[in-house]
């Protein structure tokens, strides 16, 4: 069972997120950050097995994103991102500090938990990459972004359709291409600011892939259209950590939370984080 919460942003913004207890005592925590298509209702059903196995899962719903209406598909900048999720580690560790912290970044969401190994280290003692849009082979159309790159400095404020409202670039499966169709909540415009501003966060992880000390899971699918899986592989083999894990699907499509039930990606990031603790 889930409690629909909401965090204030030092700046003002409230933003809701997903909070599911764990049964029993809890072992750690595990914080969710989602791609920039997706929010954290499309997640629920490992939400509820991570809490059923002991860890205190929330599930973050980015500002501008999911069920957040206040400035729809925008934001101020990436480092704004970033500290949203600082601010909320932040908070989160003040009660039973001494419980371990995962960060698991989905998609785009997996920029956002990298580039905070670099602005605000320290926070969480591990990370989980699952399909991480560190390097992706989706981006909007050539003349869309000279486009975003005008209307950023004369109507930053102007919508763009996000590249990747394809249902079949998440997963094969035609149930879940359809919910990916029908819901609400996803996001399929953003402003040129924020689409710039992702842009930007692509220049800073460069810088960022070089602080990256803590143990790092990533999480591969085979047949991902979304993200160059190879050069995404590189990246994070380059982190200077010392303990680094990467298991590449076969078969699999970008979005892991859409394979059939029983699919081994969630034993193995649970294993993986009882290693840790």
């Amino acid at each position: 069972m889930s409690q629909l919460l909401t965090f204030l942003a030092s700046d003002g913004y409230p933003f809701y997120y997903r909070r599911y207890a764990p049964q029993g005592r809890p072992r750690g925590r595990l914080v969710f950050v989602h791609g920039v298509r997706s929010h954290g209702g499309w997640y629920e059903r490992s939400c509820r097995k991570f809490a059923e196995q002991g860890y205190e899962v929330s599930f973050l719903d980015r500002r501008g994103g999911g069920l957040n209406t206040a400035h729809r598909g925008d934001s101020p900048e990436f480092r704004r991102l970033i500290d949203d999720l600082a601010e909320f580690l932040l908070d989160l560790r003040r009660d039973r500090p001494w419980l371990p912290t995962f960060l698991a970044g989905i998609s785009w969401g997996g920029k956002l938990a990298v580039g905070l190994q670099y602005r605000w280290p320290g926070l969480v003692a591990g990370m989980v990459l699952l399909c991480p849009g560190l390097v992706p082979i989706v981006t909007p159309p050539f003349l869309q972004r000279v486009g975003i790159f005008r209307a950023r400095l004369r109507r930053p404020d102007t919508f763009f359709p996000i590249p990747l409202n394809e249902p079949e670039l998440f997963t094969s499966s035609p149930r879940w291409q359809q919910y990916i169709a029908t819901e609400p909540h996803g996001l399929r415009e953003a402003t040129a600011r924020f689409l710039f501003s992702s842009f930007s966060l692509d220049i800073y992880l460069k810088r960022a892939a070089k602080r990256v000390t803590l143990p790092t899971l990533l999480l591969l699918a085979e047949h991902d259209r979304i993200i160059d899986n190879a050069r995404t592989q590189a990246m994070v083999e380059s982190f200077p950590c010392k303990e680094r894990t990467v298991i590449n699907y076969p078969g699999a499509h970008h979005t892991l939370e859409f394979e059939a039930d029983g699919h081994p990606w969630f034993e193995d990031m649970c294993g993986w984080m009882g290693r840790q603790e």
